[in-house]
Formats: C-alpha cells, structure tokens, sequence
C-alpha cells in the first residue's frame, strides 16, 4: 500500500457529494436516559464523484486515474471543496488563521492543524496535505517571509529557521487536500450517445498517514 502525491482533477470531482462521518454508540437505558460514546477520536470523510461527467473523454480520465490508483490499493489528493482551506472557503487563507502552538524557546517543528468550532469544545484537526506554495507563517502575529520556514508537504510539518521566543504564538493559514482512497475496485460506465456517457458515482473514503 502506497500514497500518491497527485490530486484527482477538479473537472472530475464536479458534482461530488459527500462529507464528515463520526461513529456514535448510543445505548437506551430502561429508565429511558441514554449514555454515549464514540470508539473514534477523528471524523472520518466520504466521498462520491463521478455522478456529474457525461464526457467519454472525462469518463476516460477517470478510469485512467482510478485505474493508475489500482483501485483501492493506493490514496491520493482529494479537494473537498466545501473544507480546503484554514479559513473559510469565500476567504484569502491569512498568516492567522490558525494557532500551532506557542514558542519554548526551542521547538522550531510544527503541524498544521484546523480547529472546528470554539473553546474548550472544539475539535482540532491535524492536516497532513498541506497545497504547497499556499502556506503563510507567523510568529507572535508577524507574518514571516519565505526563507524563515520550510514545510514538508508530505507530512504538514512546518519547521522554522529560528525557534520562536517563548510564549510567541506561531499561526498559519494554507490550503489543502484530504488524502482519500477509491472505496470500490470496480467502475460501471453506460454508453448513452456516441460522445456522451454516464458513470455510476464512485466512493472515495479518508485515509489516515
């Protein structure tokens, strides 16, 4: 099992439906009460594309990418473009978006991470597919220039040239991919004219690297 670094086209994810799934165990005591728990710590997200091409030439892309994939065996890039940036999807990501972490005066290493809502109920995301060339830094609400940072676009690491001063808040804002794989080893395509098809909709699921 491998990762490939590559997004599936954008033209091909057109129509896509699809979203965040969690796992809630509800059990009904006889008084009526519930209790509730979750076996996962992190959502878990879902995909179908491929509902919205009618192009042969499109169907053909997509089987080519879902046939370089091998099916389900390995993942790739997925633009969710309801979730893919650190701010809101109408907005430029800003250098404050989101807080990493705050300097010790030592670590230069940080993750990007996204946080869902506010306080202490918040949920906080790690982000592994960070868009290169997106990524804004700053240290104590200073942005920083390029030189100073480097990321690791296959991990989300971002590490600084210098660690930050202590109690320094160090915050980002970038754009991303959800690494996904094909949650299905067979595609069904009908022929409806001699320029035109329509394929079934393909299940892709989040993966966890």
């Amino acid at each position: 099992m491998a990762f490939h670094d590559v997004r599936l086209p954008a033209r091909l994810a057109f129509g896509s439906s699809g979203g965040v799934e969690r796992r809630t165990e509800v059990v009904t005591l006889a008084s009526g009460f519930e209790r509730r728990s979750t076996p996962w710590a992190h959502g878990r997200r879902r995909y179908l594309v491929g509902a919205g091409i009618r192009s042969l030439d499109d169907v053909a892309a997509l089987t080519a990418f879902f046939e370089a994939r091998r099916g389900r065996l390995h993942g790739f890039r997925f633009k969710d473009f309801a979730d893919w940036k650190s701010c809101a999807p109408s907005q430029t990501p800003a250098p404050t978006d989101q807080n990493l972490g705050v300097g010790d005066g030592t670590t230069t290493r940080f993750v990007l991470i996204k946080r869902y809502g506010t306080g202490a109920e918040a949920y906080v995301r790690t982000l592994t597919k960070p868009v290169a060339g997106t990524l804004r830094v700053a240290v104590a609400g200073r942005e920083l220039n390029g030189s100073a940072f480097s990321l690791d676009a296959l991990t989300g690491a971002v590490s600084l040239s210098s660690p930050p001063a202590i109690g320094a808040a160090v915050t980002a804002g970038f754009a991303f991919d959800t690494p996904v794989r094909f949650d299905t080893d067979r595609l069904d395509v009908t022929l409806e004219g001699f320029e035109a098809g329509r394929m079934v909709a393909a299940p892709l699921i989040e993966v966890r690297l």
